[in-house]
């Protein structure tokens, strides 16, 4: 993207004194927080219009509102990765905890695919919705903010229902079978809310990330976002691995329930406070409320006769108005009554038809990438407990072979957290990589390297060079988290570049998705995927009597999908 044009010293307005502006101060300029400059009413005027509600996204940096967003320290991006450190770690707990906890319950085997159907469903269906709700959320703190409180709250609602529901309830009730029942409705919904929050939080904190970054500082925050997610994993899978039940902390507690549920509380609420604290957000108001700004004489007059969009932010400075804007004609529609549209479920589904077909491939890539991850990630310690230590879960639990198999699935728990500490590694030099093979060379080696880890685990079963070969998980989880967010970025920069020169031609604005929609879009694949892979695998796994199959399975995916990314996905130059 071009960096901002330099804006001219404005004349000081009558009665007012400037200060002259510092030698180092221009686009690039800091804008303190808080600082915000009242924006002109577009009203009908003299035409007999009635008058027009506006909206406009405020921001906090001033001038460089119009053009490239000001350019973010990287102690500002670290903080806003703190929320996916935090998620991750609570994902590392869930993954290390739940079924022990499912089990301690004596949840019924069919009631299993409805605890991890439910939740993808929910995100699959409501994700869309919620993200283009949040494009036009008018909350005085920001459009994406609230969201990401809201989740943040029903995650840590969801982990104390399913880490806590059993201790509280056999507190409060004492009848045997009214205790089972209430121990399983309230860890289910529990185990729902927490996946259906965690999914879900991810689309706004994306939109969060494109709303207040330029172009360059989306690339460093993605790169940081998957820094922190491979971070927080490694970290919760190690705490998980702990038998706190032996130490003081756990006997303080009570269980290692509890215990896990005090660090994931206090990792969680720290980590999403300094996240919303992080850069400010641009909140979007209806300037139809506020006052009309004084104009200097030498500037143009806003016409009375012309809608000034969403989109269309003035270059103000020490208080004028300069005339950059983005303007259409009477006939435009009124923004008030297009948000109304935009809202309903009917134009909803239109924009999500209507996508463009590079954003579909884009998602369709997204969908095979996480149908491949997702499914060797899900099976793989009960493939390292079966099939590389020949253990046997169902039998007796004082047996050889039930200890063997718990022997493989704790090897296979060092194994995620090689796969969350390489993951960490590869998005740091990811970086380097880009400027030599590009974000389409990023994406291919991403897919076919874990294609070919995951098709030599398959074949060749063995100790060290399956937890060596975990580095490929690492590779795929980073390029999952980073790639394909860098390449919806690309595409709205590419629209912007586009919108603004159909702005100067004087051609109506075509009034496209907003970028809460896309993101919630690209993330509800993964959604799908948990769909695909829950609702297929354990039949695929029945049929051939072996969870080899679930990795032979996932490598022909990736490797699929290393085709599809290199022949359908666009790739902007």
């Amino acid at each position: 993207m071009k960096e901002s044009e330099p804006f001219p010293q404005p004349n000081p307005l009558p009665g007012s004194k400037s200060k002259p502006a510092h030698k180092s101060e221009g686009p690039r300029r800091r804008w303190r927080a808080g600082r915000q400059v009242p924006h002109p009413v577009a009203m009908g005027g003299n035409s007999g219009q009635p008058g027009t509600h506006t909206y406009t996204s405020l921001t906090e940096d001033g001038p460089l509102a119009a053009g490239e967003q000001p350019r973010r320290p990287t102690g500002r991006l670290i903080m806003h990765s703190m929320a996916m450190f935090g998620r991750e770690f609570c994902y590392a707990v869930e993954a290390a905890y739940v079924t022990p906890v499912l089990l301690s319950v004596g949840l019924p085997k069919s009631l299993y695919s409805v605890v991890w159907l439910l939740s993808p469903v929910l995100g699959f269906l409501l994700q869309p919705v919620v993200g283009s709700a949040s494009d036009y959320c008018r909350a005085g703190w920001g459009r994406r903010r609230p969201y990401i409180l809201a989740l943040g709250v029903m995650m840590l609602l969801g982990m104390a229902l399913y880490l806590n529901g059993d201790t509280v309830v056999s507190a409060l009730i004492a009848d045997p079978r009214r205790k089972l029942i209430w121990a399983i409705t309230i860890t289910m919904m529990g185990v729902v809310l927490f996946d259906f929050a965690a999914d879900f939080i991810d689309g706004p904190i994306k939109a969060y990330l494109f709303d207040v970054c330029s172009h360059r500082d989306k690339e460093r925050g993605l790169h940081y976002h998957a820094l922190f997610t491979g971070f927080g994993g490694a970290l919760g899978y190690l705490l998980g691995a702990i038998d706190w039940a032996h130490l003081k902390l756990g006997r303080v507690l009570g269980t290692e329930f509890q215990v896990m549920f005090f660090f994931s509380a206090l990792v969680l609420t720290l980590c999403f406070i300094i996240h919303l604290c992080s850069i400010p957000e641009a909140p979007l108001r209806d300037t139809a409320k506020d006052s009309l700004l004084q104009q200097a004489p030498q500037d143009p007059p806003l016409s009375s006769d012309k809608t000034y969009e969403y989109g269309s932010i003035e270059k103000v400075k020490n208080g004028y108005v300069h005339s950059e804007l983005t303007v259409q004609g009477e006939k435009t529609k009124n923004p008030a009554e297009q948000i109304q549209k935009t809202m309903t479920m009917k134009s909803l589904l239109r924009a999500l038809v209507n996508m463009p077909s590079h954003y579909r491939c884009l998602c369709i890539s997204h969908l095979i990438g996480w149908t491949a991850f997702l499914s060797n990630m899900l099976f793989f310690t009960d493939f390292m407990g079966r099939i590389v230590y020949h253990g046997n879960p169902y039998s007796a639990h004082n047996s050889t072979e039930f200890l063997i198999y718990e022997r493989g699935v704790e090897v296979g728990c060092w194994g995620l957290c090689i796969n969350a500490v390489f993951s960490s590694l590869y998005s740091y030099f990811q970086k380097a990589l880009v400027s030599y093979i590009g974000l389409k060379g990023l994406y291919f080696m991403g897919y076919l390297l874990f294609g070919l880890g995951t098709g030599f685990i398959g074949l060749f079963p063995n100790v060290y060079s399956t937890l060596a070969l975990c580095a490929s998980f690492g590779v795929m989880s980073s390029t999952l988290y980073t790639v394909p967010f860098n390449l919806m970025a690309e595409y709205h920069r590419e629209e912007q570049e586009e919108q603004k020169q159909k702005a100067r031609a004087g051609a109506p604005d075509s009034g496209g998705r907003g970028q809460g929609l896309d993101c919630a879009t690209l993330t509800c694949m993964v959604q799908l995927a948990q769909i695909l892979v829950g609702g297929g695998l354990g039949f695929l796994v029945n049929m051939a009597g072996s969870v080899v199959v679930v990795v032979i399975s996932a490598s022909l995916v990736a490797l699929m999908g290393c085709c599809f990314v290199a022949l359908f996905v666009r790739y902007v130059q």
